[in-house]
C-alpha cells in the first residue's frame, strides 16, 4: 500500500484509518504516546499530513511485523534526535529484521507441515 500516492489534501481520520487499515482508536493511540504529531485545524480536528501518513504507514507496517510499541517509541525517539543516530536505528531495523527472518522460517515450516497433513488426508496442497 502506498497511502500518500493517493493524498490531495490532508485527511481526517477515518480516512487515514481507513487507507492505513487500523482503527481510529489506533492513530489516537500511537498520537497520545507520542509515536506520531498530528496538526489540527481551526475545529481542532486532526488533520493527517503526508508526512503524518508516511509515519504511520512505518509504523503500522513494524506492528503487523511483529514490532513492540516499547521498540517503536525508542525508535521514534531516535528519529526525533537527528541523524546522528542512523546507526543506533541501523542497529534496531537490523535486529528486527533478523526476528522476522527467523519467524518467517518457523511459518514456511508450519506451512509445510499443514500441507503435507492435507495431503495425507487426500486434499489438494496447491490453490
Amino acid at each position: 500500500m502506498n497511502a500518500t500516492t493517493a493524498m490531495r489534501e490532508p485527511w481526517d481520520i477515518a480516512t487515514a484509518a481507513r487507507h492505513l487499515e487500523v482503527s481510529p482508536h489506533t492513530l489516537r493511540y500511537y498520537e497520545r504516546i507520542g509515536l506520531v504529531s498530528v496538526p489540527r485545524n481551526q475545529a481542532g480536528h486532526r488533520e493527517y499530513d503526508a508526512a503524518a501518513i508516511r509515519r504511520l504507514v512505518f509504523l503500522t507496517r513494524m506492528r503487523t511485523s511483529g514490532m513492540p510499541i516499547s521498540d517503536l517509541r525508542h525508535y521514534i525517539e531516535l528519529v526525533d534526535r537527528g541523524d546522528i543516530t542512523i546507526p543506533d536505528r541501523l542497529d534496531l531495523l537490523l535486529e528486527h529484521r533478523d526476528t522476522l527472518r527467523a519467524q518467517i522460517a518457523r511459518l514456511q515450516l508450519a506451512l509445510a507441515t499443514t500441507e503435507y497433513k492435507i495431503a495425507t488426508y487426500g486434499g489438494a496442497t496447491q490453490p
